[in-house]
């Protein structure tokens, strides 16, 4: 594409951001009637305010986009940055994570939990992952749950947290010797080694379906997580098995003997199906509120659309995730889009275009991009250009997943260039309407002028767990606010009277409450 063309595109496409930023509202939902809030307000101070149904009913703007990171523990990729490190250097080095997060505006995390059939929590069904300790099977020491850590201290931050598992492999080659604790020696029944080195479940098995199903739910069931996450991995990809086709044999035979007539391609898609399906149902049965993603291989198959050309993933991998974003059986949808934009067999706006009109029941469409296209110039600009393509093609639900956040602390004028950029101001995930349409309560607020400074505070109400609190406050005409993780509960908040740069007074101010899956509560305006 010629450097005009480009910019052309990109222009047109930043047009169609600004008129879709202007539509964004924090709710949806009928708001209460001044009378209403009338009856819960709690104003302090000698005058009562009182709310009119015209001042009640206006909302300020607050961008919407879902901003994550994949934290892969896989070869120890991202972290901890090397097995055996003590308990508490694993916990400063995910609170530096969690932070770069918090402070570049970012308000999700996708971390793997589940790298090779182990865990980096405590379960009953899988051994201690090998990546924690440099040896399978043995606990943090000091003891401390992995994953308990991470999810308090990214809810405190005000990010999401999503576990994410690869379903089926077994043994990586970076996982160390294969220990008698390993799966793939307690459960060798579902196993199949591949040429490379690593162990792979043999998806076919119905064992296999239950025992990674069993562990979903066991994560699902005990943890205050927000969402569950599979990747790319589905049936391994031919390399791994030196070209060679996945060593099921025996297991499509037993399937001919009980009267089965798929074909072998057919017969594992579906395996793959019915376990993807299950997943997404026993999560909604057990906790609606968890939302369930997949981030499959970008191309679904080559030809679609007309101008892509790359690994066929319904041939290679088996995985029809198609058929799994035209069922509805995800929450959201996040292809790895890892190509440049004008990277013409793979383009990146072509194949988001392409996914995007496969999106028939309105899923999150969240696409993976790539930061490690280093920290040139070039490089950044096209990591903002691609946010800004997203952003434009996807004003209804705007998002994507970075892959991952180690290009972030190796290139600082990366990170720094996407938070004076579109990470500038801080956003909220998208609210995902499907699964609780719920509005949580509007806090109880009041103001106390204080010299200079005017002192906001408020108390939650309603039995709904608040997850964040968006502060509006309007100096002259215009809005603006701040986005405060739970941390901030029945406190207080300082705001000037007037702005330093041209002195214009702070005119009203307003709070609303988040709930876990996004919903907001009712605004009210308190004019100063």
């Amino acid at each position: 594409m010629s450097t005009n063309i480009r910019s052309i595109v990109l222009m047109l496409l930043c047009g169609i951001v600004l008129k879709s930023c202007k539509s964004i509202k924090p709710s949806t939902s009928t708001p209460k009637t001044g009378v209403e809030f009338q009856q819960e307000a709690n104003v302090a101070g000698e005058d009562h305010m009182t709310f009119t149904e015209e001042q009640f009913r206006r909302s300020p703007e607050v961008m919407r986009e879902f901003r994550a990171a994949w934290i892969a523990t896989v070869a120890n990729i991202n972290w901890p940055s090397k097995p055996g490190l003590s308990t508490q250097e694993q916990q400063e080095e995910a609170l530096k994570l969690l932070d770069l997060l918090k402070d570049h505006h970012y308000n999700a995390v996708i971390f793997q939990v589940r790298p090779q059939a182990d865990a980096l929590y405590n379960s009953s069904l899988e051994p201690w992952s090998y990546f924690l300790s440099g040896e399978v099977g043995k606990a943090p020491e000091p003891w401390y749950d992995p994953l308990s850590f991470w999810i308090e201290a990214a809810h405190d931050r005000g990010l999401e947290l999503h576990v994410w598992l690869n379903p089926y492999r077994s043994h990586h080659t970076t996982g160390g010797e294969l220990s008698p604790k390993s799966l793939v020696n307690t459960h060798p029944e579902i196993m199949v080694p591949l040429k490379n080195g690593m162990w792979w479940m043999d998806p076919s098995k119905k064992a296999t379906q239950d025992h990674s199903a069993a562990v979903v739910m066991d994560i699902v069931k005990r943890y205050d997580v927000d969402g569950v996450h599979f990747d790319d991995y589905f049936y391994p990809y031919t390399s791994y098995n030196d070209g060679q086709d996945f060593p099921d044999s025996i297991s499509y035979q037993n399937y001919l003997k009980t009267g089965g007539s798929l074909s072998i391609p057919d017969w594992r898609r579906d395996a793959v199906n019915s376990f993807v399906q299950r997943i997404y149902n026993e999560i909604k049965a057990e906790k609606p509120k968890v939302k369930f993603g997949l981030s499959p291989f970008g191309i679904w198959r080559p030809g679609h659309p007309s101008s892509i050309a790359g690994m066929d993933q319904y041939d290679a991998l088996y995985a029809d995730a198609k058929l799994w974003l035209n069922m509805g059986w995800i929450d959201y949808f996040t292809p790895q889009l890892y190509w440049k934009i004008n990277q013409i067999p793979q383009s990146f706006p072509v194949l988001l275009g392409w996914w995007k009109s496969e999106n028939t029941l309105n899923r999150h469409l969240w696409p993976g991009i790539s930061l490690y296209h280093g920290g040139g110039a070039e490089n950044v600009d096209e990591t903002i250009n691609q946010i800004m393509i997203t952003r434009g093609m996807l004003p209804e639900s705007m998002g994507t997943v970075h892959w991952s956040i180690s290009p972030l602390t190796t290139y600082p004028n990366l990170a720094q260039g996407i938070l004076n950029g579109p990470y500038k101001k801080q956003a909220l995930v998208p609210a995902s309407s499907w699964l609780n349409s719920k509005l949580p309560d509007a806090p109880k607020v009041r103001t106390k002028i204080e010299g200079q400074k005017v002192v906001v505070s408020w108390d939650p109400i309603g039995s709904e767990e608040v997850f964040k609190w968006v502060v509006f406050y309007k100096y002259g005409q215009n809005w603006e606010y701040k986005i405060l993780d739970r941390t901030y509960k029945a406190t207080e908040l300082q705001l000037h009277r007037t702005t330093n740069e041209n002195q214009l007074a702070l005119s009203a101010i307003g709070i609303t409450a988040i709930g876990r899956t996004g919903n907001q509560s009712s605004f009210n305006e308190i004019e100063m």
